[in-house]
């Protein structure tokens, strides 16, 4: 680096796409600050016009340019080229289908939500909460859909689960609904059926890389886990149907 922060990098980006491909290495210019998305698009206007990289805001809001960097999936527009040492390897999320490039399939994501019965409110209102209440879920509208815990998550990454686990981030939204006081709806049975919340082994993984640091695993999964083990697995609640014959 120069005396005016000049500088440059590598960065070994996947070219291919679904039958194929390979990673290429590209030396781009640095300025102190910049992102690897930064690296990404000046590639983009002065070596390779047909890399295609997936991105909306540059500003950590919109989810969009989730991506794997040295391994660990992040978001490119927060990952500072400062950050590394020698080559920068650039993939694509691996858990999902590749389309081109660094652009991959996040569909399984949209209707996975498709499936989770939406806010259900008790009719009539008025609608009235407390504090307490709103604190609780807020934490879990942060969320920005980048996907990244869904990419980490060993349930779909590594053991391709996909019909069996919603995955974290929908782990977070049927918190959301569940922990609403104003919602009327019972997902429980969903949550052990078809979302597979207990496919879960609560290992952080997803927890640790969150870009809203929303604490998945201790506030949303570990109380969704508690939840249907009072359903399903409770001695008393199940003598009491015993007898009574109700649920």
């Amino acid at each position: 680096m120069n005396e005016s922060g000049q500088g440059s990098a590598t960065l070994r980006v996947f070219r291919g796409d679904a039958t194929g491909g390979e990673g290429r290495e590209y030396r781009v210019e640095t300025l102190p600050g910049m992102v690897v998305l930064d690296a990404l698009h000046q590639i983009q206007a002065e070596q390779d016009q047909t890399l295609a990289v997936r991105w909306n805001c540059k500003a950590a809001r919109c989810g969009s340019c989730s991506a794997e960097v040295n391994g660990r999936p992040r978001l490119l527009c927060k990952a500072r080229l400062d950050e590394f040492v020698g080559t920068i390897d650039v993939q694509p999320m691996k858990t999902f289908p590749l389309i081109k490039d660094l652009v991959t399939d996040v569909s399984f994501n949209y209707e996975v939500n498709k499936r989770i019965q939406p806010f259900t409110p008790r009719e009539p209102g008025p609608f009235r909460i407390m504090q307490e209440d709103v604190d609780r879920v807020q934490e879990f509208r942060k969320c920005i859909e980048c996907f990244l815990c869904q990419d980490v998550c060993h349930v779909l990454r590594e053991h391709g689960q996909y019909s069996a686990y919603f995955g974290p981030r929908y782990m977070v939204r049927m918190a959301a609904l569940e922990m609403h006081p104003l919602d009327m709806a019972d997902r429980r049975e969903q949550l052990h059926g078809d979302a597979g919340v207990q496919y879960c082994n609560i290992t952080k993984c997803c927890e640790e890389l969150c870009p809203e640091h929303i604490h998945i695993t201790d506030n949303a999964i570990i109380p969704l886990k508690e939840r249907v083990a009072d359903v399903r697995w409770d001695p008393l609640r199940w003598a009491i149907q015993r007898v009574t014959g109700k649920s």
